[in-house]
């Protein structure tokens, strides 16, 4: 431990996208000394992807909305089985999160009377989402730094964390390394919060950044924390198609809620074709109707391309499968038809989403204001993470608390869009403002030089081991998200996922030998075999919670159970590591619903 550079903090944040930053700037306003690791460098969160806003229920721009709708609207989107409490505190507190960063000086899009203007998106029953343009995930990022700064938050930057170091069933520090100079580092730590986002890159098709490999769910399932609702993955609707090096890149769903359309290759509008019976009340029947609702109509209803995203996205993969999609592989998403409707349309379109037309126009040389884009589903989320208390945010480890993608019960089987950055905003307060507490009640532990050394070992085993270019960590990696695309993607299926299953297995004796040439210093392939431990984790926990969930519900469609079943209503599956090491599942009832939060749902029906 000596050979080491050791820092100590009174909590220890690990991920510095919204939740991390949120959680690190409560923690320091609580009194703790905080220190933050961070993969890449400060400011490229994956945060800034989510484009399109925050939802609170402000009632900014239609009166009728609060709290209580909000609520519904997020465990219906979850089909249930969400954290009902998690998912309460979250409707409650939101529009308090967005007030606060306002405070902090994020610059919102605003109403003509000066107030928080917010826009339509896929769920939510009315215009809900606090934007700025379609650029609010780097809005609040920018905004959350330039008040964390001032904190006195010590950031380590391009540092990864391997390990979390326990003693007598509690955390008290994490181990890991800067990935410049690959000099190992320990942090000594009171409290943990684990804030470092989701799985996309499991996944060959995703708008995840490289980043996004699982990580804090890895490092919480090795520390005997729980991991729940793995099933449900989240595949957004809309990512860019066309061409290949743009392939997955998120389309935010701020485009169909200024009133973009999808239709297949013979120009018609499917999604008036199937639209689920529990929102047949709240759908629109013509598209007139639907550009009214987009125009602020209060009596208007929704277009049928602003139902959830699951639905959608299987609608999308529909039309394709039938031969029906654009050239590339996708369908059409069209913001450009409503130049017929208003005859400042070009500018309307370029006001609302200057991102998504300056992304068309320079990677794919499509002009969105006169031609409609090429779009098909993208890995997007993870709905499942690690399990936490309700009101804290900490794990069943003692000392380990989770924020934001990477923890888990709000979200239920499905996200509503939006939802991610409010949740990162009350969440990342919770757990900071609960690890500070916890870390004022205890002492610092004492680190097992034994551990330390063990994963020190385990971290550089690939330098000892003969480098193979055919089989290196990058095709270990890339056989790993074709697999997992194939046949645990959108669409799954028993046979499927239990070949899978067998060779997830395959891949983790062909990680385990992996070597790697070079040395420490500035080497991309060293970090890529770090990487594989924590993907072939995460891949195995969705892959074994998919087969346990004999159902489609949300983000989860069975092939071979495409109906929902009453048997899986109320419960949750559980992901934990035995003593003996092996991967373990359970089921797990849903505790009843308080009676005043049934009566708000039977209400909101």
């Amino acid at each position: 431990m000596n050979n080491y550079e050791t820092f100590t903090h009174d909590v220890l944040v690990i991920g510095a996208g919204g939740a991390g930053l949120r959680a690190a700037i409560e923690a320091s306003a609580g009194g703790a000394k905080v220190g933050m690791v961070c993969k890449s460098l400060l400011g490229k969160a994956h945060t800034v992807m989510a484009e399109g806003g925050i939802a609170a229920a402000l009632a900014n721009v239609d009166d009728r909305d609060n709290w209580q709708v909000h609520f519904s609207d997020t465990m219906r989107g979850g089909q249930y089985v969400n954290n009902w409490r998690m998912a309460e505190l979250h409707a409650r507190e939101a529009p308090a999160r967005v007030r606060e960063l306002e405070a902090w000086g994020a610059v919102f899009d605003r109403t003509k009377d000066g107030r928080i203007l917010q826009r339509n998106f896929g769920g939510h029953k009315y215009p809900r989402l606090a934007h700025v343009g379609d650029r609010t995930g780097l809005e609040m990022i920018r905004t959350l730094q330039d008040h964390g700064i001032h904190q006195g938050i010590d950031v380590h930057m391009e540092h990864t964390v391997l390990a979390l170091l326990k003693q007598d069933g509690r955390v008290v520090g994490a181990f890991g390394y800067d990935r410049e100079r690959g000099r190992f580092k320990v942090f000594r730590a009171k409290a943990i919060v684990l804030a470092t986002g989701g799985i996309g890159r499991a996944f060959k098709i995703t708008s995840n950044s490289w980043e996004y490999t699982g990580d804090g769910h890895s490092l919480g399932y090795n520390a005997g924390a729980e991991l729940v609702d793995m099933e449900f993955i989240q595949f957004h609707p809309t990512g860019m198609v066309w061409p290949p090096s743009v392939r997955g890149i998120l389309v935010t769903e701020g485009v169909r809620g200024e009133g973009g359309i999808l239709t297949n290759k013979e120009g018609h509008r499917f999604m008036f074709d199937d639209i689920p019976e529990n929102y047949k009340t709240q759908t629109a029947e013509s598209e007139e109707e639907g550009w009214r609702y987009c125009q602020g109509d209060k009596n208007a209803r929704r277009p049928p391309e602003l139902l959830t995203r699951d639905h959608v996205a299987r609608c999308i993969v529909r039309e394709i499968k039938a031969g029906r999609g654009s050239p590339h592989g996708g369908v059409f998403l069209d913001i450009a038809w409503i130049k017929s409707k208003l005859s400042n349309g070009e500018e309307y379109i370029k006001k609302k989403l200057p991102s998504m037309y300056h992304q068309f126009k320079q990677l794919a040389d499509i002009d969105i204001t006169k031609e409609p884009m090429e779009v098909g589903p993208t890995t997007h989320y993870v709905m499942g993470g690690i399990r936490v208390d309700s009101d804290t945010q900490m794990s069943r480890v003692p000392g380990l608390f989770a924020a934001g993608e990477c923890a888990a019960g709000i979200n239920g089987a499905n996200r509503l869009g939006g939802n991610s950055l409010s949740d990162l905003l009350v969440f990342g307060k919770r757990a900071g403002e609960f690890a500070a507490q916890f870390a004022q009640e205890t002492s610092l532990g004492e680190i097992d030089p034994g551990a330390i050394e063990v994963s020190a070992r385990a971290a550089l085993a690939p330098f000892e081991r003969e480098f193979n270019q055919a089989d290196g960590a990058y095709q270990v990696q890339k056989d790993l998200q074709e697999m997992m695309q194939d046949k645990v993607g959108i669409v799954r299926r028993e046979d499927e996922m239990q070949a899978a299953l067998e060779g997830i297995g395959a891949l983790w004796e062909r990680a385990a030998r992996v070597g790697v040439d070079g040395n420490r210093e500035f080497n991309p392939g060293w970090h890529t075999a770090l990487d594989l431990a924590n993907l072939l984790t995460v891949s195995e926990a969705v892959t074994r919670a998919a087969l346990e969930r004999k159902e489609s519900r949300g983000a989860q469609f069975r092939e071979d159970y495409p109906e929902k079943s009453a048997e899986f209503a109320k419960v949750n599956t559980i992901v934990w590591k035995d003593e003996e090491g092996r991967m373990q599942i359970r089921r797990e009832g849903i505790p009843a619903l308080r009676e005043d939060l049934q009566k708000v749902i039977e209400e909101m029906k």
